[in-house]
C-alpha cells in the first residue's frame, strides 16, 4: 500500500503538470472504486482552474477554483473545491504528455484532461482507492478527515502531544503509531524502521514508553519519512512515481522485509512477528 512518502512524492510529481492549469475534461469509469464516483463530479470540475496541490494523510488534494460567478460549482459550493484522490492498496497515477499515444490500460478508472493536453490517469487494479470532491471550507469536518491526527512532519507533531494522545494505552506502540487518529501516515514499513532506529520494542505497551523514548521516536519519524520522500518512497510492489520511475528507499531499510538477515547494528538475526494482521520486523537485541 502506498504510504505517506509514496503519496507525497506522487503529489510533488503532479505539481509541475497540474498547478495553474485549467481542467478541460474529466472521465469517470462506470465501475467506480471503493465507492461510486460522486454524481456530477465531471461537470463540477470541467472548466475549473487548479490553484494548488497538497496532501493530507494519504490523500492528494487538488484545490480548484471556478472560472467565474457562473462557473460549474461557484453558486452551489462556493468558489473553492477540492478534488481528493486516495491510492488505496494498489493505485498509481500516470501523466500522459500531449504527444503520448499510449493506449488505455485495463484498470484505468479516472482521468483528468488539462488544457495543456496532459492527461492525469488513476489506475487501480484492486479498486480500493477513492475519488471524491468537497468544498474546501468543509475539509476539517469532512468524514474522511475529521478524525485524523497531526501530520508527522509538521511542528504540531511533538513528543508532548504524542504523549497526550497515547495516554495510558496498553496497545503495542507499533499499533499505536499506525493509528491515524494519533498521527497520520506512519504505515507498516516506516513504523518498523522508526522503532528500530529509536531502539524501542514494537511490542512495548504504548502507555509505558518513556518521555525520552517518545522524543527519540518523534525525531526518528520525521527523519525516516523525510529520507523516504527524498528517495521517492519505497517500491516493493505497485508504487511508481507519475513519470513511471521507482522509489528507492527500500534499499535503505534496516529491518523491514529482512527476516533472518543479520542486524547491521549487532549481528543478531532480524525477527518477524504478526501484529494486528501485519508483519512486524525487528531486532530483539537492539530493540528492548
Amino acid at each position: 500500500m502506498p504510504e505517506l512518502p509514496e503519496v507525497e512524492t506522487v503529489m510533488r510529481g503532479l505539481i509541475p503538470v497540474m498547478q495553474g492549469q485549467v481542467i478541460e475534461d474529466v472521465w469517470c469509469g462506470k465501475k467506480g472504486l471503493r465507492s461510486p464516483f460522486p454524481e456530477g463530479l465531471a461537470e463540477r470540475l470541467s472548466g475549473a482552474k487548479i490553484e494548488k496541490l497538497d496532501r493530507r494523510a494519504k490523500y492528494i488534494l487538488v484545490y480548484c477554483h471556478s472560472k467565474g460567478p457562473h462557473g460549474s460549482f461557484a453558486n452551489a459550493l462556493g468558489d473553492s473545491l477540492i478534488l481528493s484522490l486516495h491510492l488505496g492498496m494498489s493505485g498509481r497515477i500516470r501523466i500522459l504528455a500531449p504527444q503520448d499515444n499510449s493506449q488505455p490500460e485495463k484498470h484505468d478508472h479516472f482521468k483528468v484532461k488539462l488544457a495543456s493536453g496532459h492527461e492525469i490517469v488513476l489506475n487501480d487494479a484492486r479498486r480500493f482507492g477513492m475519488v471524491f470532491d468537497l468544498p474546501s471550507m468543509q475539509l476539517p469536518t469532512h468524514k474522511a478527515f475529521s478524525h485524523l491526527g497531526p501530520e508527522p512532519l509538521s511542528a504540531e507533531f511533538d513528543a508532548d502531544g504524542l504523549a497526550a494522545r497515547l495516554g495510558n494505552k496498553m496497545v503495542p506502540i507499533k499499533k499505536a503509531i499506525m493509528d491515524q487518529r494519533i498521527v497520520v501516515g506512519v504505515g507498516n514499513i516506516y513504523a518498523c524502521e522508526v522503532l528500530y532506529r529509536a531502539g524501542i520494542s514494537p511490542m512495548k505497551q504504548a502507555g509505558r514508553v518513556s518521555g525520552e523514548e517518545l522524543k527519540e521516536m518523534v525525531r526518528q519519524i520525521k527523519i525516516v519519512l523525510r529520507e523516504a520522500i527524498e528517495a521517492g518512497g519505497s517500491t516493493l510492489k505497485d508504487h511508481r512515481l507519475p513519470d513511471g520511475d521507482f522509489g528507492y528507499f527500500q534499499q535503505k531499510l534496516f529491518v523491514y522485509g529482512r527476516e533472518g538477515a543479520e542486524c547491521s547494528g549487532c549481528g543478531h538475526d532480524i525477527k518477524r512477528i504478526i501484529q494486528g494482521g501485519r508483519s512486524t520486523f525487528y531486532c530483539p537485541s537492539c530493540q528492548s
